[in-house]
């Protein structure tokens, strides 16, 4: 079995993955009542292992590394509850007989959504209670639930219901939730660097590698905006050291609010420039593949036809980006060794930074495309290129209008319709995808397709977004309720993601590279423990990968 570690840095980086493991917990359940996904022929034993309690239960757990403010938990512990953690006896050994004072806050109250799932857990522990609730009593909940999650969320666990193992869930004691200064890279490089959380951190990770029988890769999502930026270089590096031969896919991602500078205050607009820059160009020198993630706003563009998000809520623009990396990693779980009619193109964490960054141009820096829902098959002459043609990119600053000959692509496709409520089969889905690069005038050098008959699942705390045209399993229908703005009851979607190494990425590149030569901040450098060689490093290494694209010497680090 060839597993996969999942390390999450930062707290934007959480509400993503906490929606990413939502869809695992929910596909685990559906596979064993759902026809549409009980045969889905996909191995979640590269995502979760297993172990056991102190008291025999066998657990089921992410194979996560997740680091992230203290107090940014919630409700929940950083041991999980799981496993009962012993209370520690106490060791003072002070001889102080003086009056104490003991400042303690009040433990954070759950929310609906988290109660409901005690009380889940209580009533299936006693079967006699599980039969007492009528169908109508779960609906009225459910939408009380829904309306909770909509205005209360403030941590990533108000939304997350799956367990968790105790070495997972690491919290940077002494910088609390609330903490304002922690804005760039300099901040967080040091913040990780001094008492013992490097250690700490690399030890959980070495937990969870060394566990691994042939890990193929590290799926890591970092929060870049600010010092987390810095906290997952230090990681990386010590990650790039120590296992050399595990590739690392790593996702920057970006709140849409984090994109919203205030334009009248210069030095914090240098800074935030000079820290784009440094922070990408860092952590792009520790993994075989970085994914920029993370729009000013995703109600434009295609999405915007089918899903009604609010930008400044966290908890809804995570679930996208959630979205788009849960199907990528789908391809990562077939079994290449044991053919399905459900499954088709597996293709490892290694394979696929290999394929797009370590050949032809060797650009490491990759575009995130999502169609959410997947367009059906069916629709006319050039359906398959529209298919092609509804991805919408979720990586800033690239120029669609860019053609390039000498693009690298991996595409899956999930729970495709055929027509109408009718999936299409795992050859109709391959065959529509290759037919329809066939016919484009600008066709990319290599493409990679995999194809999964499962959709993507829709959980319950899954935020509401789908607009009113959207069917309860992601079909597209015609509203005969005019007043209906959303749709709450949608189960699952059919779904399309793509990776591309493209020439599309250059102003993306250009910006981060134009913020070093024209801004100066040596001395913001200094404070963040920069030199100028280090600034020099990081200027070349900019203008080598805007070099590799555009196939010139035009660029200098001059």
């Amino acid at each position: 079995m060839k597993e996969i570690v999942t390390i999450q840095v930062g707290s934007y980086a959480n509400f993503v993955g906490s929606h990413f493991w939502n869809f695992q917990d929910e596909l685990l359940g559906l596979a064993e009542s759902d026809d549409n996904f009980k045969n889905h022929g996909l191995n979640m034993d590269v995502l979760y292992r297993t172990g056991e309690t102190q008291q025999g239960i066998l657990t089921y757990t992410p194979r996560l590394v997740s680091v992230d403010f203290q107090g940014s938990l919630g409700a929940l512990s950083c041991h999980g509850t799981l496993y009962n953690r012993p209370t520690k006896a106490s060791t003072d050994s002070s001889v102080w007989r003086g009056p104490v004072t003991t400042l303690a806050s009040q433990p954070i109250k759950k929310n609906l959504f988290l109660q409901s799932l005690d009380s889940e857990e209580n009533e299936c522990a006693n079967k006699s209670n599980c039969e007492g609730s009528s169908y109508s009593d779960d609906e009225i909940q459910d939408k009380s639930i829904v309306e909770c999650l909509e205005n209360e969320v403030q941590y990533w666990t108000d939304f997350s219901k799956v367990y968790f193992h105790p070495k997972s869930l690491y919290e940077l004691h002494s910088f609390w939730s609330d903490f304002n200064d922690f804005s760039n890279y300099g901040i967080g490089r040091e913040a990780f660097s001094t008492d013992s959380h490097a250690e700490d951190v690399n030890e959980r990770l070495r937990f969870f590698v060394e566990e691994c029988d042939l890990p193929q890769g590290i799926q890591f999502i970092v929060d870049d905006y600010g010092g987390f930026a810095g906290v997952a270089g230090e990681f990386l590096e010590n990650i790039a050291d120590e296992y050399t031969n595990i590739p690392v896919l790593l996702y920057n991602v970006r709140n849409s609010c984090s994109n919203n500078l205030d334009a009248t205050n210069r030095k914090q607009a240098i800074s935030r420039k000079l820290h784009d820059a440094v922070s990408f160009t860092t952590l792009s020198s520790f993994c075989q593949l970085i994914v920029p993630v993370g729009l000013p706003s995703l109600n434009t563009g295609r999405l915007a036809k089918y899903l009604t998000l609010e930008d400044q809520k966290p908890y809804h623009s995570s679930a996208i980006y959630a979205s788009a990396i849960c199907s990528m990693s789908l391809p990562s779980r077939i079994e290449p060794l044991c053919p399905s009619p459900h499954t088709f193109g597996s293709i490892t964490i290694n394979e696929l930074t290999q394929m797009l960054a370590g050949q032809g141009r060797q650009n490491t820096v990759s575009i995130l495309d999502i169609a959410m829902p997947a367009p059906p098959l069916s629709g006319g002459k050039r359906s398959h290129q529209i298919f092609l043609k509804n991805l919408q990119a979720l990586s800033p600053d690239i120029d669609e209008g860019i053609e390039d000959i000498e693009a690298l692509e991996s595409i899956i496709v999930h729970g495709a319709f055929a027509s109408g409520l009718k999936r299409a089969s795992t050859s109709e889905v391959k065959y529509a995808v290759q037919d329809g690069y066939s016919k484009m005038e600008v066709k990319p050098k290599f493409y990679n397709v995999s194809v999964a008959d499962c959709p993507l699942p829709i959980p319950l705390p899954f935020p509401s977004i789908f607009g009113s045209s959207i069917g309860e399993y992601g079909e597209e229908e015609v509203v005969h309720d005019p007043e209906r703005l959303k749709r709450v009851d949608v189960k699952s979607v059919p779904m399309a993601a793509r990776l591309r190494s493209s020439k599309a990425v250059l102003p993306f590149l250009e910006k981060r590279l134009d913020s070093l030569r024209g801004m100066g901040g040596s001395e913001l450098f200094r404070n963040w423990g920069f030199g100028k060689e280090d600034v020099d490093e990081i200027a070349e290494t900019l203008s080598s990968m805007v070099m590799r694209l555009k196939g010139g010497d035009d660029y200098d680090s001059d």
